[in-house]
């Protein structure tokens, strides 16, 4: 199924979300059903993108908070009170959506705009209200695309010609408003002339590497190979990564990061092999409220996603699973973070800080 969309914003043949022109329907591309089945959601409701949020249709930080955006543009459409009736209802609409996933910082900084925009809009008609968030949610989404454009231009720079790039969890064009983040080094490292290969870890317990990293790699016609998360050490040992990138779901002031479950591990083996550790992120995923890792807020999924393998369970029907989503990797293990604002190496306080102002 092709993307039923006329004009996307991720300027790609696919896109993780988008607005339709109508500006009362979303359209996700549903992830859990890759690789083998292109499949696009058409969503009406404010209810039916927080759902969609909630059941991973739509994951990666920047795709949450632009799917988030797109959702009060549809809460938008059916708020036709008065001003203050029009703030409250679109307040709880915010709540709603602020709900869905707790760790991806871009959620709460996407709602956050589009609530201020809420408000400048309260005293006008009902099609204004719509037609000047609709404005508001597609600024965001073409914001990330430039974003990612620069941030792959500036972490390409860290790409030797030849190199092989580890990279966990997805952070590509699925996870993005297109091109992006930790993917989009590479693909500015393609456009800039350098042959690169990638090796993508599977990524349990959903396996976003191998489903979703590895088919749109594919599709670009890139060299990609994957891999158990298990096999990581093994391969440094070899000497056969020359360097890592991942995105993040969220940047703390200390440095910090948090992302993907069994992010922190690979960190760690990197440092045990001297291999640079580059995380890959949009300013947006920077919380400077929040002021190391260990005030991150990590989301617990269910004990289904770790208990069973393809719908089938793989574990004793009597016993229990651990499954935190995302896990902080210290900013001490990381060579640099990536954001279209310029690097910052090594991310602390002060370096965070400095790019902020």
């Amino acid at each position: 199924m092709s993307l039923p969309h006329p004009e996307p914003l991720s300027g790609a043949a696919y896109s993780a979300v988008e607005l339709m022109p109508d500006d009362h329907r979303v359209v996700m591309l549903d992830q859990r059903a890759l690789p083998s089945v292109e499949r696009y959601e058409m969503l009406s409701s404010l209810t039916e993108v927080a759902r969609a949020i909630e059941q991973l249709v739509v994951r990666g930080a920047p795709a949450i908070g632009i799917a988030a955006a797109y959702g009060m543009v549809l809460a938008a459409g059916v708020e036709r009170g008065p001003a203050e009736a029009f703030v409250r209802g679109m307040d709880k609409a915010r709540e709603r959506l602020q709900d869905t996933r707790p760790t991806a910082v871009n959620l709460a900084w996407a709602l956050g705009r589009m609530a201020v925009a809420a408000r400048a809009v309260a005293s006008q008609a009902s099609v204004d209200r719509v037609l000047r968030l609709a404005f508001e949610a597609r600024s965001i989404h073409r914001e990330d695309v430039a974003s990612c454009r620069a941030i792959g231009r500036i972490g390409s720079e860290r790409v030797p010609d030849g190199a092989t790039i580890l990279t966990h969890c997805n952070a590509g064009a699925l996870a993005t408003g297109g091109y992006g983040t930790a993917l989009g080094v590479v693909r500015a490292a393609r456009e800039g002339g350098k042959r690169v290969r990638v090796v993508a870890c599977e990524t349990r317990p959903v396996l976003q590497g191998a489903r979703l990293t590895a088919w749109e790699l594919s599709r670009d016609a890139f060299d990609v190979t994957v891999i158990t998360d298990s096999m990581v050490g093994q391969l440094l040992g070899r000497r056969r990564i020359d360097l890592i990138v991942v995105g993040a779901d969220r940047v703390a002031r200390s440095g910090d990061v948090a992302n993907k479950i069994g992010t922190y591990g690979v960190a760690c083996l990197a440092q045990a092999h001297g291999v640079p550790f580059y995380v890959a992120a949009p300013w947006s995923t920077v919380d400077l409220a929040c002021p190391n890792g260990d005030a991150i807020p990590i989301e617990h999924r269910s004990e289904g996603e770790v208990l069973s393998f393809g719908g089938t369970r793989v574990a004793p029907a009597e016993v229990h699973a651990e499954n935190p989503a995302f896990d902080v990797t210290p900013a001490r293990l990381i060579a640099a973070l990536f954001t279209e604002r310029g690097e910052v190496s090594p991310p602390s306080e002060r370096s965070l800080l400095a790019l902020a102002c």
